[in-house]
């Protein structure tokens, strides 16, 4: 069987999933183009401003459709906050203080987050005086209640942490109502801190975001979702006004917050790009699927699972050895639009604990939301495969990928 015979033979066994995601990238539109409405978005917002940025109307209201969209109180979106990581971080050290402990409920956190948290000398919250604790998730991938319990009952947390992708993890991502789970859980106990979601790689894949389900606060990159591939640079933090109120006050100064910050080279890729974003995701699902189909078939594991709910844009699929995993890696670098010419070798990139393999033949440098795959090299060897523009792209791919497999 031929790799166009085995697409289509996936496409037609995956049309009621494609027909879910469309229904929810319909859904997800309607909610976005109510924000544009509701805040009156005209020209004048895409303009640029210098200097101190008082007044910006592109930036505050692009913040405020944020929240509007994402059903929170107040957001801050800003090409000042440079990554995900940097994202997740403003809001850490804007809410914690000396003395304060969290709790990761949801297991390790990502590779790159672990710096920020216990760094040794380099300004991490350990070396401010804020403490903290991980709780392992089960075998099965869910959150331990019961020993969820027992630790918030012996020990008072600012701030409990939930990680919504997988990471550099087997385990699926969680769901917007599991998450809604995990804060009527942590409410039930007593629990009155801030409740803190990273929602990296799951904007507009459901049609609710965490802040819609009890989370106090949730922080992601534009380069991901919410950017739909036109986004440049930047992050958001969304949530409760008064949490937000404090972000702000990091990434910027105490006592101006968010009245302060320019961009010189104006908004509309902001803005359209959110705009966007809901179609570009569901693009970027339909490939996902797509590509466990056509793996699967060929007997290589993958997760999550295809009849499974679909919560972020990311693929994990395991290979047997280093080198099949590379060279799965460096395919995907092969049919990118850009630097499709340069075959990829591990390196030691910052923030890891070992060597990264990352094909990003991409438009804005490192965009997961573009189609892009990488992978840790420890085993297991498992390639983390995410994004897409269109799925006609992640066709091409996937035919590429299959081609060589199939020698």
């Amino acid at each position: 069987m031929t790799a166009e015979d085995r697409i289509a033979q996936a496409e037609e066994s995956l049309k009621t999933r494609f027909a879910q995601i469309e229904k929810v990238a319909l859904y997800n539109q309607e909610k976005v183009l109510s924000a544009f409405r509701e805040e009156k978005i005209a020209l004048r917002h895409f303009l640029p401003s210098t200097g101190y940025g008082y007044g910006d109307e592109g930036r505050d209201a692009l913040g405020r459709m944020y929240a509007r969209a994402f059903g929170a109180e107040r957001a801050i979106v800003s090409p000042a906050l440079l990554s995900g990581t940097h994202a997740l971080t403003v809001a850490l050290f804007g809410i914690l203080r000396p003395g304060d402990r969290v709790l990761f409920l949801t297991g390790t956190p990502y590779d790159t987050i672990r710096g920020v948290i216990w760094g040794e000398g380099n300004g991490s919250l350990k070396d401010f005086g804020v403490s903290a604790d991980i709780l392992p998730l089960k075998a099965d991938g869910k959150v331990d209640i019961s020993a969820a319990k027992k630790v918030l009952c012996e020990t008072k947390y600012r701030l409990v942490y939930i990680q919504r992708s997988r990471g550099y993890e087997l385990r699926d991502a969680f769901t917007v109502a599991e998450i809604g789970e995990m804060c009527g859980f942590l409410r039930a106990q007593g629990f009155e801190g801030c409740i803190f979601v990273d929602n990296c790689y799951g904007e507009f894949v459901e049609t609710r975001e965490p802040t819609e389900a009890g989370a106090d606060l949730i922080a992601g990159s534009l380069i991901k979702n919410p950017g739909g591939g036109l986004a440049p640079t930047g992050g958001y933090i969304a949530g409760r006004a008064d949490l937000v109120a404090q972000c702000e006050n990091r990434l910027t100064a105490p006592g101006v917050g968010g009245e302060i910050g320019s961009y010189a080279y104006g908004y509309q890729l902001y803005y359209q790009g959110f705009f966007l974003a809901p179609h570009v995701v569901a693009q970027a699902l339909k490939g996902s699927l797509l590509i466990g189909k056509c793996m699967e078939d060929l007997g290589y594991e993958n997760f999550p699972a295809l009849d499974a709910p679909l919560s972020d844009i990311t693929r994990a699929i395991r290979f047997c050895t280093e080198g099949e995993l590379v060279a799965f890696i460096q395919s995907v670098q092969d049919v990118s639009p850009v630097d499709s010419f340069v075959t990829l070798e591990p390196w030691d990139m910052p923030g890891y604990d070992c060597r990264v393999i990352m094909a990003a033949g991409t438009f804005n440098a490192g965009a997961s939301i573009e189609l892009s795959a990488d992978a840790p090299m420890r085993e297991p060897y498992t390639a983390y495969f995410q994004g897409g523009l269109t799925y006609e792209h992640c066709v091409l791919a996937c035919r590429e990928i299959l081609s060589r497999l199939l020698g």
